[in-house]
């Protein structure tokens, strides 16, 4: 028999900085005198280094479960069974490994490499065991999917999914193929499609309730009561009831993979690849051949492996989960101010959100103010109301909520503000009010007290002008809504100092947000390229553009919605401001647009169906964009106003770093991602204007070098 390292010789033979996980074995005596070799996965570090999955790690494991089914052979062992270091199965495949195959060839054998390995624990002659002790993430799963029964741990943390979708891949050592016909198809759609795009995880007792582990065991007791129930399967005293796939689901199959197929194309559009290749081998899993299936899963992630989407997803990845944890530019978090006491100025529904989002995650008194009391006791009963909603889903306990009420108190007296050390406003983007605003409550507050602004447009060192201590000006510029929008633009000014600074850092960071500092220029980052995108797109429909010729040159960004949608979505008013801001600050470069103020006015652009879903432009809002057009305009061809897009965007992101706007192009990026869900699969803004040559013909060259792309071989 040909051994796995000659059979996946060039994934053996790659240089390689693998951490690699072992597969140690020991033999466990059952109650009743049985052998079961138990492997465990532990690749020698810490909880902080979660074991993965590479190649060399992926032979070994191989190799030991063959080494096991020979003892099976001669009856030394009556049971394999594969668990993981303390709380961690495996997070998945190394995609650093994976990242870095050189092409398409190379590529195709991890996929079968996974196959070949997990086929093992399909008929090993004995029964075999995932104890999935642990964080079971990707590949981690697929081990547990791929064996004849499974346990979990009760007290594992939240960390089971089937996430491969979001980074441009499919679940593809068995998990699209085996999953349909183990918990039923559209449980399989949740777990593979729906929960990787919502960034949700499934904890041990959703495990057990899908059907995917066949028991949950205590933490205490987890790997006794799963070696005793492990001897029960193997003598035949327990047996393992299954969910039945029969003919009522195979008849609905078709049905909820279309259903799931159109659901995408609304949220997602076209661009992405991964979520589609998915679907495909989910809807033939429906035939029960699991060969086939695995086939196909082969063919998507050789493809997926060496596509440019893929290595933007890792890019973006990368971002998201190490770059927005160390800051560009952060100071020292020791210089960082204690917030004991929040202000909040204002009492509308920014204002309202902010004050839960503080009570909720720095559990400290907080104090709303507004114009009068009525307006302060309005928002007071609106924060306690959502408060009374998150127990009632079971997000929060009663005593919880309780003192979530009792640390929250409205004044219309800024005096009560005097012992604050944190205040922030949320008032009408109207620059001499926040002037006069902060210049009001300076006066009360202690010296050491951090002044923060939520503006979206305005200059903060102008908001700042009249106060006495400018350097406690910190710009906070949360993104709506603001419970689940996870960025924070935190701007400077030439004034602030470093002990703000580092304040609103920490503070955001306790917020459980993600901070990016930028410079005080318009727009900061977010706001400025989406005007710039947005201004393209209205000035395309003043010219006399079809709304959907323009929908169709935007496409192939890959944003989640089309430019018309996300203009709905913002507010019409809001938008037209934003361009305002942005023309006169850059009228060379930014248009501003009479037409959106035209239809903000009468608050009309995008037609919607009985669900609130866009469903195409207003006949109205056609009406209106059609008196503002010119009678000379000329209309742009499709490939012409993409062109402009993307050069316009790329020629105004290389601006914004020669102006020092952020640190980085990866700034940027994670800003975009963040605060406008800029796909992963594209990478951000940047990446994709590389690839399809925007930064060449704005600016004769790219943000990155090499360009983050699939190999081209």
């Amino acid at each position: 028999m040909v051994s796995l390292r000659a059979e996946f010789s060039l994934l053996a033979n790659l240089e390689t900085d693998e951490v690699v996980s072992r597969s140690h074995v020991r033999d466990v005596r059952t109650p009743s005198g049985r052998t079961i070799a138990l492997i465990t996965l532990d690749n020698g570090r810490d909880h902080k280094r979660p074991n993965t999955l590479g190649p060399l790690t992926m032979i070994e494991f191989g190799e030991t479960i063959e080494a096991q089914r020979e003892r099976a052979k001669r009856g030394v062992i009556q049971g394999i069974a594969v668990t993981g270091k303390p709380f961690i199965l495996a997070a998945g495949a190394d995609l650093s490994q994976a990242q870095e195959l050189p092409d398409r060839a190379t590529a195709q054998q991890l996929p079968q490499l996974g196959h070949r390995v997990y086929s093992l624990l399909h008929d090993a002659g004995v029964p075999t065991f995932a104890f999935v002790n642990g964080m079971a993430l990707g590949g981690g799963l697929e081990i547990a999917l791929n064996a004849n029964y499974r346990t979990v741990n009760e007290g594992a943390p939240r960390a089971f999914a089937l996430p491969e979708i979001s980074l441009g891949l499919v679940p593809g050592w068995g998990g699209a193929t085996i999953l349909p016909n183990l918990i039923g198809i559209e449980n399989a759609l949740k777990v593979i499609i729906e929960n990787p795009l919502k960034q949700r995880v499934l904890d041990a007792q959703q495990l057990h309730d899908l059907g995917i582990a066949d028991e949950i065991f205590p933490a205490s007791t987890f790997l006794e009561q799963s070696i005793a129930w492990a001897d029960r399967i193997i003598g035949g005293e327990t047996k393992v009831e299954r969910k039945k796939i029969g003919m009522v689901e195979k008849a609905k199959w078709d049905v909820a993979v279309g259903i799931a197929r159109k659901t995408l194309e609304s949220k997602i559009g076209t661009v992405p690849a991964a979520p589609y290749r998915a679907l495909d081998i989910i809807k033939e899993a429906k035939k029960g051949d699991i060969q086939h299936g695995f086939q196909l899963e082969d063919e998507a992630l050789a493809d997926l492996i060496v596509s440019d989407q893929f290595h933007a997803s890792i890019y973006a990845f990368n971002l998201v989960q190490k770059r927005a944890k160390r800051p560009a530019g952060a100071p020292d978090k020791e210089l960082a101010k204690q917030v004991a006491k929040v202000g909040i100025i204002g009492a509308g529904l920014m204002a309202s959100q902010f004050a839960l989002l503080f009570l909720r995650r720095l559990q400290v008194p907080v104090v709303i103010t507004d114009l009068d009391q009525g307006r302060v006791d309005s928002a007071i009963e609106g924060i306690h109301g959502e408060i009374d909603k998150l127990h009632g889903k079971g997000r929060i306990d009663e005593d919880t909520a309780n003192r979530l009420k009792g640390l929250l108190s409205g004044t219309v007296d800024k005096a009560d503000f005097a012992d604050c050390d944190w205040v922030i406003e949320a008032v009408f983007e109207e620059l001499t009010l926040k002037q006069d605003i902060f210049a009001e409550v300076e006066q009360y507050l202690s010296p050491e007290a951090v002044l923060a602004t939520n503006t979206s447009s305005l200059s903060v060192e102008q908001i700042g002008a009249k106060l006495k201590h400018p350097e406690r000006l910190v710009g906070f510029h949360f993104f709506n809504p603001v419970a689940i929008m996870p960025l924070v633009e935190v701007v400077k000014t030439p004034h602030t100092d470093d002990a703000t600074l580092s304040t609103a850092m920490v503070t955001a960071k306790n917020l459980k947000k993600n901070a990016v500092i930028t410079r005080d220029t318009p727009g900061f980052v977010v706001n400025r390229v989406l005007a710039k995108m947005l201004g393209e797109a209205m000035h395309a429909v003043e010219q006399g553009t079809p709304f959907e010729t323009v929908v169709a040159a935007a496409r192939p960004l890959g944003l989640p919605m089309d430019p018309f949608v996300l203009l709905d979505l913002v507010g019409l008013k809001v938008g037209a401001h934003v361009l305002d801001t942005h023309h006169a600050a850059f009228p060379d470069r930014f248009f501003q647009s009479d037409a959106l103020h035209a239809l903000a006015e009468a608050n009309v652009l995008v037609e919607k169906d009985s669900k609130g879903e866009p469903k195409g432009i207003d006949k109205k809002a056609l009406k209106i964009v059609g008196k503002h057009i010119p009678k000379r305009a000329t209309p742009y061809s499709e490939e012409e106003l993409r062109n402009r897009l993307e050069e316009g965007l790329a020629d105004e992101i290389k601006r914004m770093l020669d102006d020092d706007v952020v640190a980085a192009a990866e700034d940027i990026d994670l800003c975009m991602i963040l605060g406008a869900a800029w796909p992963f699969h594209a990478g951000g803004a940047t990446p994709y204007l590389d690839r399809v040559g925007a930064s060449e013909r704005a600016f004769g060259g790219t943000f990155h070098n090499p360009r983050i792309e699939g190999p081209k071989s």
